[in-house]
Formats: structure tokens, C-alpha cells, sequence
């Protein structure tokens, strides 16, 4: 088959299907790797460590076989705790990415901390916070730690340097101190459950081998060595137990959990038997004190008791003068008492006779008598009063008695007037009151007069015909 030549310019000219520039290709692998691996952790040897001038830091991690490049901006870099160097190991946290313009596969770290104690150091920090959030760190639930003790339960290592130098402090402080020893690996896989174990085999035994306190510890070491100590179960284990717990880890300058649970933390084995134990030359000296005080008390008691002996010896006195002195003292008492009798024999005369005149001035009789002298008075007086009553309403009476007579009737009838009454005894007022033929009677002062009506007349009839003939 011949193909044309003029063909394959006009078809090439065509955009084939899917085609892609560099820059969207990048982008696209990019935006996959982004979102597949959004956070990776990833162990390595550092190489090729650049610092620009700009902040930010670039490296290769790499292993035996394999190397990736990684990215880590100043905003990130500025909380790492370490400067890295070329040949660190190092463990990074971050994302997978692709820088677009030279299309290169890379890792842009958020974090970064050592391998090996660096991750032992993450893991305690975090093991420390948690456990300080939950509470065991909290001073209010640790129980006292006795400074002297018959018996304590030390959980170590039976043939390391810390049992020798615990028993040693002991021996030179205070042999009297009992030492029971729970052997433990220190170091290793298995020390963390044997160092559980023993915890709990010490607070099952307390009562019955009368242990008051536990020592947990072990020699110095790398943060490695002392990682059996960093555990949670251990933590957790000495914070449960009921016998108080003295951590000694390490030297001074190394700390674990368990020193931050424990109840006391000694920076050192020896330093906790020191913590633990009195120093028996103090004794001594106090025992001497005690001594010297005690020999000066008794001293001064038997002084003081010479003294009072002394004393009373001298106010001893003879029998025959005690009972010369105990007659004489009697024939005062004797005295005393008849003056005391006679004067009190006197004192109830006197309020007898007091007593007799106040029974004779409230006797009956001398009541009696007066009463009636009082009833007697009150009867004048009453009379007296009546009699002026009397008078009084004598003269108010002649005075009415005046008044009467002035108004009365009869006195107009002695004044020659009368009264005329009808047969019913009515008083006439007026001449209706009658008629002819009537019997009438007439009042007069002395006497009275009956008459019969012959004729009635009016007295304004006759005022007129009087009125008319004047």
C-alpha cells in the first residue's frame, strides 16, 4: 500500500486525545500523590543537607537502598529540637508531593526528631503528658514516705552496683533497718513485667512482712537503659501501690516516670536509702542529749526532795507541844462556841419578842376593836351626810313647794275665781262644753257649788252689745 506524502502533514497538524502539557501532567501527579499520601512517616540517613539563605532546608533521606528528596520549610524547621547533620538517622513526619517545575518526587516534612532516643524521648513525652492529664502526677495523692522504717522491700537488680550502695548506705546509717530484697531485671524485654510483678508481690505480702516502704531503682544509663522504667504498666503499678514508693533511677540528672508517680523521688539509690534512713550518729547524740537531760532532771528532783525534807525536819514538832498547842486551840474553840451560842441564843430572844408585839398588834380582838372604831367613825360621817342630804332637800323642797304654790290653781281660786266642771267631772273651758238643763258644779276655794244651766251665752255676742250701747 503507498501512502501519500502530502497526507501526514494535514493529520499531524490534528491535537491528538489527551494530550497533556508538562506543567498539567505534574499537577495531576501532584494532586494524586497529595491526596493518597497525606501524612507518612518515614525513617532515614540524612545527605545532601542544604540550608539557603531563605530558612528552609533540603536534604536527601536515604537507606540502603532507596533515597527520597525532602523538603522542610523555616514555618517547620523552627520547632525542631536538634541540628541535624549529614549521616544523621532521623525519623520525619509529612506528605508526599511533586515540585511542578522540575517534576521532581519529594517529601515535604512537618516534623523531624532523632531516631533511636529520639523516639524513646517522643514516647516519654507523650506517656508524660497522658499520665500527667489522668492525675498520677498530682501531689495530693501521694502518700508520706517514712524517714526511718523496720523494714523495707527494695526492687532491683540482686547484682548491680544499687543494691550494694543501698545496703551500704543502710549499714552505715542505720543497721537496725531490715532489707528484703524482690530481684528484678533492670534492663530488657522482660524487666518491665518483672518489675510489675514485684510491686505486686510486695504490697500482697506487706502485712505479713510488716513492710512499710519499697525502693524501686536501678544504676545510671543510656535513656535506653532506663526505658523499663518509662513504661505505662510500671507507672501504673507504683501509683496503685498501698506501700509508699521511693523511685531511684539513674544519677541526678536522669528522670522517669516513675520518679514523677513515685511518692518520693531520690535522685540516686544511695540518695534514697539517705532519705530513708536516720543517721544512727544523730541517735547517738540524741541519746546523749537524753542522757545529760535526764541526769540533770533526777539530779534536781533529789535536790528538791532534800530541800522539803529539810524543810519538814525542821517543822517537826515534839507530841507533848502538839497537844499542849491542840488544848489550847480546844479552850479557844470553847470560848468561841459559847459566844457564838449566847449571842445566838440573844439574837432569837430579841426576835421573839419582836415576833410577840406583831402578834399582839395583828391579834383578832385589837382588829376587832378597830374595826369598830372605824365602823364607828364611818356611821358618823354617814349620819353627818344624811343629815345635811336631808336639810338640803328640805330647803329644795319649800323652794318647789314656793314655786307650786305661785302657779297653782287654787291659788287663782282663793284670788275669788272657780272652776266649773260637768257631771262627768271634765273641766268647761268653753259654753259648747254644756247646754241648758245640765248639771254643772263650780270649785271655789272653800267649798264647791252645784248648779243647773238655765241659759248659755256668748261671751263675744255680749262683747259686742256691750261694745254697741257704749
Amino acid at each position: 500500500m503507498r501512502y501519500s506524502s502530502q497526507a501526514n502533514p494535514v493529520e499531524s497538524s490534528k491535537p491528538a486525545e489527551g494530550l497533556l502539557s508538562v506543567t498539567s501532567l505534574n499537577r495531576m501527579a501532584r494532586s494524586l500523590l497529595e491526596a493518597h499520601f497525606p501524612s507518612v512517616v518515614v525513617e532515614g540517613e540524612i545527605s545532601n543537607l542544604a540550608r539557603p539563605a531563605s530558612g528552609h532546608w533540603y536534604l536527601t533521606l536515604k537507606d540502603k537502598s532507596s533515597q527520597i528528596r525532602c523538603a522542610m520549610f523555616v514555618n517547620r524547621n523552627r520547632s525542631v529540637r536538634f541540628q541535624p547533620q549529614n549521616g544523621n538517622q532521623i525519623i520525619v513526619r509529612g506528605r508526599l508531593s511533586i515540585y511542578e517545575g522540575r517534576g521532581d518526587y519529594q517529601l515535604i516534612v512537618d516534623s523531624m526528631e532523632e531516631a533511636g532516643d529520639g523516639a524513646l524521648q517522643r514516647a516519654f513525652e507523650e506517656l508524660k503528658l497522658r499520665l500527667q492529664g489522668e492525675g498520677l502526677f498530682d501531689t495530693a495523692r501521694k502518700q508520706d514516705v517514712p524517714s526511718q522504717c523496720d523494714h523495707i522491700g527494695v526492687i532491683t537488680s540482686p547484682t548491680g552496683a544499687a543494691i550494694q550502695d543501698i545496703i551500704s548506705v543502710f549499714r552505715r546509717r542505720f543497721p537496725a533497718t531490715a532489707l528484703t530484697v524482690f530481684p528484678v531485671a533492670v534492663q530488657g524485654q522482660d524487666a518491665p513485667a518483672e518489675i510489675v510483678r514485684a510491686i505486686e508481690l510486695a504490697n500482697q505480702h506487706r502485712v505479713k512482712l510488716r513492710l512499710q516502704a519499697l525502693i524501686v531503682g536501678r544504676g545510671g544509663g543510656s535513656l535506653e537503659d532506663l526505658q523499663a522504667f518509662n513504661e505505662e504498666r510500671v507507672a501504673r503499678a507504683i501509683a496503685a501501690s498501698q506501700l509508699p514508693v521511693t523511685s531511684a533511677v539513674g544519677h541526678e540528672i536522669d528522670f522517669t516516670i516513675a520518679d514523677f508517680v513515685a511518692d518520693l523521688r531520690a535522685p540516686t539509690p544511695s540518695a534514697a536509702a539517705e532519705l530513708m534512713s536516720p543517721d544512727q550518729q544523730d541517735y547517738a547524740q540524741m541519746f546523749s542529749s537524753y542522757q545529760a537531760q535526764f541526769g540533770g532532771a533526777i539530779r534536781q528532783l533529789l535536790g528538791q526532795a532534800r530541800q522539803q525534807m529539810e524543810w519538814l525536819a525542821r517543822r517537826l514538832i515534839h507530841p507533848s507541844r502538839q497537844l499542849q498547842e491542840q488544848s489550847q486551840n480546844l479552850d479557844r474553840l470553847e470560848v468561841r462556841l459559847c459566844r457564838a451560842v449566847d449571842s445566838r441564843i440573844a439574837t432569837q430572844s430579841n426576835q421573839l419578842v419582836l415576833l410577840h408585839k406583831d402578834l399582839l398588834a395583828n391579834s383578832p380582838g385589837q382588829r376587832l376593836i378597830q374595826s369598830q372604831l372605824k365602823l364607828g367613825n364611818e356611821l358618823r360621817r354617814l349620819k353627818q351626810a344624811l343629815q345635811t342630804v336631808i336639810s338640803n332637800r328640805r330647803a329644795n323642797l319649800a323652794e318647789l313647794s314656793r314655786s307650786l304654790n305661785a302657779v297653782s290653781p287654787l291659788s287663782t281660786l282663793a284670788r275669788g275665781y272657780s272652776i266649773t266642771y260637768d257631771e262627768s267631772a271634765k273641766v268647761v273651758c268653753n259654753s259648747d262644753d254644756v247646754k241648758p238643763g245640765a248639771r254643772i258644779i263650780s270649785r271655789l276655794s272653800n267649798g264647791s257649788i252645784a248648779s243647773i244651766v238655765e241659759s248659755i251665752s256668748d261671751n263675744k255676742l255680749s262683747d259686742s252689745k256691750s261694745s254697741a250701747n257704749n
